[in-house]
């Protein structure tokens, strides 16, 4: 028998303010119309003041926990994904800790900007296999309005606030692909493309937190060869192809992007997951959101093949093979 990580369920939170594309006519040279063609996006919503991305994170986890009928002291492990964090420290995770009163076991943050989500699956797996934990709620949880240049238009116009979270548990399985949970994974980083996307401050550098800056052609160019590969790269591991796939469910940064790695998985679109158009770039939150949705419509069956792939600063990237 094999120690497998499996989804219980998923949750997710978006704050009450809503900014339609008309929103930044005003100030910026663009429009709705062209927001809409290069990047998919029509909305996003942004947090109101006052709020941190601890209380998004809460308020996710929280419909994790409800939609399992679960209370949190069954959790052995809480671990947030987050690149915009309430505070230096203390990590977000004890916030939530403290938010949901769990007072036993641990909590961390993991940083991979917006493939946070993804290697935060793959440090959950690693740790139900291990037997460190049987249970581990993972949420991806961003307030990125908090870093935006207001005046770039190729920026800020991407961007969203939310959190999204899945509830994990240790299942046996026979150690095969027909098992349910995760099967495959590929995790990826390579420092020397930093300035394709960073924020520009930092704890020991500026003192400030900074904004965002980002090469968009360059970064571009960067997802669309990287995710189809790593998307490829866990399949083989899991030893699946992507006829075997069922679902894409790709980090939402930009719906060309999307569409560009679904071909080159020779996936149609209609297998994607696709939630960019109402939530925007939420980075680490996007692919839970996603998630959560889908599951919310009942598009996923017990026993599909799901991937998730995402890329972010850094750059990091991978992708995360797993039966429902």
């Amino acid at each position: 028998m094999t120690r497998r990580t499996t989804v219980v369920s998923t949750g997710a939170y978006l704050p009450q303010r809503v900014i339609e594309n008309s929103h930044f006519e005003a100030t910026l040279d663009t429009t709705d119309a062209w927001i809409r063609e290069r990047t998919g996006i029509r909305q996003r919503h942004f947090a109101a003041e006052g709020q941190g991305t601890s209380d998004l994170a809460i308020r996710a986890a929280q419909a994790a926990l409800d939609r399992a009928g679960m209370g949190v002291d069954a959790v052995d492990a809480i671990l947030v994904a987050t690149s915009t964090p309430d505070l230096t420290f203390p990590s977000v995770a004890t916030m939530v800790q403290a938010g949901l009163g769990h007072t036993s076991g641990f909590a961390f943050d993991l940083q991979a900007v917006c493939a946070g989500f993804v290697f935060g699956l793959a440090n959950a797996d690693a740790m139900i296999r291990a037997g460190q934990a049987d249970r581990v709620l993972l949420i991806g949880a961003e307030t990125f309005s908090r870093i935006m240049d207001w005046t770039d238009r190729g920026t800020c116009i991407l961007f969203g606030d939310g959190a999204g979270a899945v509830l994990l548990e240790a299942a046996e399985g026979e150690g095969t692909s027909d098992d349910r949970g995760i099967l495959g994974v590929d995790l990826n980083s390579d420092g020397r493309l930093k300035d394709l996307l960073y924020v520009d401050g930092g704890v020991s550098t500026t003192g400030t937190a900074g904004k965002l800056r980002m090469q968009g052609n360059l970064v571009f160019r960067q997802a669309v060869e990287k995710l189809a590969q790593t998307a490829h790269t866990a399949l083989d591991r899991a030893g699946l192809t992507p006829a075997d796939v069922d679902w894409l469910v790709p980090h939402q940064a930009n719906q060309r992007i999307i569409a560009a790695t679904a071909q080159k998985m020779q996936l149609p679109m209609d297998r994607v997951v696709l939630t960019v158009a109402e939530h925007g770039n939420t980075s680490a939150a996007s692919i839970p959101l996603a998630l959560a949705t889908a599951d919310d419509e009942g598009r996923f069956e017990r026993g599909d093949v799901v991937v998730t792939e995402a890329i972010g600063g850094g750059m990091a990237w991978g992708s995360v093979v797993l039966r429902w």
